[in-house]
């Protein structure tokens, strides 16, 4: 009687435990090495993710690649053999993303990606369709600085971007939407994340005289072009790509970066934001919830990239749950599946829309254009 009793409790414990699965979720961000600038606020946003979604307990794993895609790998490797997860966030940089791919779509894990670039997700192809991506695309982000540029009366432009995936992708982005506005790319230089010095591109680049210069990079290191043009005395405007929307930027470069010209998330610029602008509220949620937990100017969007994220997956594991449970086969597939039909999910960064054919799904809504006026982010139109 005894061994019975024990047995039905076994089986009822087990039971329950099988009908409260944890949901696990992988986060993969860059909190050491050069792009930590970045990956930082991403990790530390994991923190403000739920912890319960449609009555499941939700775990998250974080782990640190160091910038270093090859570390990404492995970590990938990890969460998906080891932790069994269900769902992936992240990573921090182009070159870490592109590096897991196959991993990801051998796994059949959905992967909500943060990084910059569009080659990410971009051709659409039976890889990809695993892949969605948070972060505004190259080309949303080129019409607005163009559209700047041309109303500026700019002509010729310089570029210095990353060489690396993140670089190449602009350039080839960036130069066909220019070649169409009529403005006409006269330098173009590349350089490391991890280099100390890019003097010499930015005096080849000069030597041309360009009307503006665009640097596509992200983080810490697109400082070092930037302040290099100004002491070498260049006069025309800078612009920067998305991958510098982050106060980070402005405390790095200093005076320097003043002018600097963006285009980017709304997010770092909420407060000059419209009062019906539908993003405000919740970049606003997200930047009390950030600096109460992380101190005053500590938000960063590229941590707004990680909590919409999240609140994607919010949105998408219910319907998941609906056709499977956590840690299987099909639960992954009902979530990579409802990740794709997610339809005006306003998040703190833009309003996603997504479809079979778009796995970014934002619009104009999610860019603005800003400067940097007395050591702030300036919002210089709605």
């Amino acid at each position: 009687m005894v061994c019975r009793k024990i047995s039905s409790l076994a089986l009822l414990l087990l039971a329950s435990t099988f009908a409260l699965a944890d949901i696990r979720i992988g986060v993969i961000a860059s909190s050491t090495g050069p792009t930590a600038v970045v990956g930082i606020p991403q990790k530390n946003t994991v923190g403000l993710l739920p912890t319960e979604i449609g009555g499941q307990k939700v775990e998250y794993i974080v782990l640190d690649d160091a910038s270093d895609p090859t570390n990404a790998v492995t970590g990938v490797k990890k969460l998906i053999s080891e932790y069994k997860v269900d769902a992936l966030i992240g990573p921090t940089t182009t070159p870490a993303a592109l590096a897991m791919l196959d991993f990801v779509a051998e796994s059949r894990v959905p992967l909500v990606t943060t990084v910059g670039s569009s080659s990410i997700i971009l051709p659409l192809d039976d890889k990809r369709r695993w892949v969605f991506k948070t972060t505004q695309n190259d080309d949303l982000i080129a019409g607005a600085l163009l559209e700047h540029m041309t109303a500026a009366g700019t002509k010729t432009v310089g570029f210095i971007g990353f060489n690396d995936p993140y670089g190449e992708n602009w350039f080839k982005v960036f130069s066909a939407m220019a070649e169409k506005a009529g403005l006409k790319i006269i330098a173009s230089e590349r350089f490391n994340r991890t280099d100390q010095s890019v003097t010499g591109q930015a005096l080849k680049v000069m030597t041309s005289k360009p009307d503006a210069v665009l640097i596509a990079a992200t983080g810490g290191p697109a400082v070092l072009p930037q302040t290099t043009l100004q002491e070498k005395g260049y006069k025309g405007r800078i612009y920067q790509t998305h991958g510098v929307a982050t106060n980070d930027f402005i405390r790095i470069g200093g005076k320097a970066v003043e002018g600097t010209l963006m285009a980017g998330g709304p997010m770092l610029v909420a407060g000059d934001l419209v009062a019906n602008n539908p993003i405000k509220a919740v970049a606003q949620g997200y930047i009390k919830a950030y600096e109460g937990k992380y101190g005053a100017g500590t938000m960063s969007t590229f941590g707004a990239n990680t909590y919409d994220a999240g609140l994607l997956l919010q949105k998408a594991i219910p319907e998941a749950l609906k056709k499977a449970k956590p840690g299987s086969v099909e639960f992954r597939a009902a979530l990579r599946d409802a990740l794709e039909q997610s339809k005006e999910v306003v998040g703190a960064q833009g309003v996603f829309n997504m479809t079979a054919q778009n796995h970014n799904g934002m619009d104009q809504r999610a860019r603005v254009m800003m400067t940097v006026r007395d050591g702030k982010w300036v919002l210089l139109k709605e």
